[in-house]
């Protein structure tokens, strides 16, 4: 007998579709009031989300490692907003990786703005996937680990208790590499299961928070394209379409999501998802992390 699938039998997508369409979050400024913090956000993924959640109202605070790119983030969004007075974007330079800082970053921006709504931790790095890991430096392999693992945990130590107060999401682009066996990938890989298990936690221990981590799907971003010999043929998909899930996930119809440890796809029709799977997931339980055991042993 073949072993289970392990992805849901839905239509797939690879940009914006009728469920995750923006457009009504803009019209309605669905997140005005709201304090949002992206980390990784001086790029791809972490950019397009910022101008979108930007458009839907929400004050937006970038993070990341360097001002410069920061700054022309910032101004890309204010550009594309039209210079509106209500805009809010703030930046700060920081390193997930350091405790210090994001204890900074995180307390700075509760002291200006009163609150934490959502945090989308979305900073991560990967290595070229082209040599077994007793290849790799052991310093460069185990600081992936420290970005996509510690940065994700550090930021979810000094941000849920301010997400709690205000019922809100803590965010986390995964990767459903946590789930795959590819050669020369084992720190990113071990990285992300970790973080699908951190996920988890997250729920568990923060009933109030919805924590949701989701696969972005195979995207050219900077991060994507380290591993373009291997990644090229499954590049089918957006920017557009990481955004746009994100955005919709923090709207409050998809907390049933919340704590799953095998991580929502983007690529996945969100919308047939509910409809078809919701009551199934809810009830067995899925996609949540177990030990496979033998039919003999059950």
């Amino acid at each position: 007998m073949p072993p289970p699938p392990e992805v849901p039998p839905v239509q797939l997508r690879h940009d914006i579709y009728p469920a995750i369409d923006p457009n009504p979050h803009y019209t309605a400024q669905t997140y005005k009031s709201k304090v949002v913090l992206i980390t990784g956000a001086s790029r791809g993924i972490g950019s397009e989300t910022a101008l979108m959640y930007a458009r839907s109202g929400a004050s937006v605070i970038l993070l990341s490692r360097k001002q410069e790119t920061l700054s022309e983030v910032k101004a890309e969004i204010l550009k594309e907003l039209g210079g509106k007075e209500d805009v809010v974007v703030d930046t700060i330079v920081g390193d997930v990786v350091d405790v210090g800082q994001v204890k900074s970053a995180v307390e700075g921006i509760v002291e200006k703005y009163g609150r934490l709504d959502i945090c989308i931790a979305n900073a991560g790095k990967t290595n070229k996937w082209d040599k077994p890991m007793v290849e790799n430096d052991p310093e460069d392999w185990w600081n992936i680990m420290e970005v996509n693992l510690r940065g994700v945990f550090n930021v979810a130590h000094f941000a849920l208790p301010h997400i709690d107060k205000a019922h809100g999401y803590f965010l986390i682009t995964a990767s459903n590499a946590g789930y795959r066996r590819i050669p020369g990938a084992s720190a990113y890989v071990i990285s992300k299961l970790a973080v699908g298990r951190l996920n988890e936690y997250v729920h568990l221990e923060h009933p109030k928070v919805k924590s949701i981590a989701f696969h972005p799907g195979v995207i050219g971003t900077e991060l994507g394209n380290v591993n373009e010999e291997v990644l090229k043929p499954m590049m089918l998909d957006t920017v557009q379409l990481a955004g746009a899930t994100l955005l919709q996930l923090a709207s409050g119809k998809y907390d049933w999501l919340s704590g799953r440890y095998v991580f929502f796809s983007a690529t996945w029709d969100l919308e047939e998802l509910e409809r078809v799977w919701k009551d199934d997931i809810l009830e067995e339980d899925a996609f949540v992390a177990r030990l496979a055991m033998p039919k003999a042993c059950i």
